[in-house]
């Protein structure tokens, strides 16, 4: 174990072959981060394709074996926690199972995690009502669908959060006023991590909590590379947490190399 005055290593990864998010996260991560969080922002490799988002089912699919490589090579580095920085918590489960002492967190737990803590209730507002049968399956899976009042979308892809913020910010306050008022949400989570930027001024208009996925998975990693330096708290590899035996990984010949990422931005 570290002490309690250790730096914590984290790496925040778009997990897509695209990195021109890279930067927007990077700015709010050095705005938010602790002074001693050392972060990582980096994506997959290119050779997953060029998809910006994971929209749809198929995307998730292209991605799922760079990102437990990613995962694997990240815990190599030493990193104490990773983020999927995607709502959908793609392979969130597959990537614990591969993480050794790694912390794998995703936006979508991290958020609702946060969300029950100041409330009963929450809604999601998600871009595309495509979105939300994959997410509420999520949510319902974590064991959260009892406090899910409801999602309300905004008929905008992940491209279009960050191009005209007025545009964004006036769709986000209409859906957010419907789940309150009429759904009896108590909390709202924003439902798409490129959904940053806004919380606060939709926080202010309507006095209930308003969690920003980005950001709340941030903090929780930095909470729980802290526990984990601090008191030793690491990921379980008992029973249904076991890894894939080394000498197996060996054997098929996986991971036989370092996996490459696409793009890396460091804030200390």
């Amino acid at each position: 174990m570290k002490n309690k005055d250790s730096s914590q290593k984290i790496m925040y990864l778009n997990p897509v072959g695209f990195d021109a998010y890279d930067a927007f996260f990077a700015e709010m991560i050095k705005k938010h981060k602790f002074s001693n969080s050392e972060i990582h922002i980096a994506s997959l490799s290119s050779s997953v394709g060029q998809m910006d988002n994971l929209e749809y089912r198929t995307y998730n699919a292209l991605i799922a074996s760079d990102l437990i490589k990613a995962t694997r090579q990240a815990s190599i580095e030493g990193f104490d926690v990773l983020i999927i920085g995607c709502f959908y918590d793609p392979f969130l489960l597959d990537s614990r199972e591969i993480s050794g002492d790694m912390i794998v967190v995703g936006p979508c737990h991290s958020s609702i995690e946060i969300a029950l803590k100041l409330s009963n209730s929450f809604s999601v507002i998600i871009g595309q009502k495509k979105w939300q049968h994959e997410m509420q399956s999520t949510i319902i899976e974590y064991g959260f669908g009892g406090h899910l009042a409801s999602f309300r979308d905004v008929a905008m892809t992940v491209s279009e959060f960050q191009v005209d913020h007025q545009l964004t910010e006036k769709k986000l306050m209409e859906a957010a006023h419907l789940a309150i008022e009429e759904d009896g949400a108590e909390s709202i989570i924003l439902g798409c991590t490129l959904e940053f930027g806004f919380f606060e001024k939709i926080q202010n208009e309507f006095n209930v909590p308003v969690i920003d996925p980005s950001l709340a998975a941030l903090k929780q990693a930095e909470q729980y590379a802290i526990l984990k330096n601090q008191f030793g708290w690491k990921p379980s590899r008992q029973w249904s947490a076991q890894s894939p035996p080394e000498n197996d990984i060996s054997r098929f010949g996986l991971f036989k190399e370092d996996y490459h990422f696409g793009n890396r931005i460091i804030v200390n």
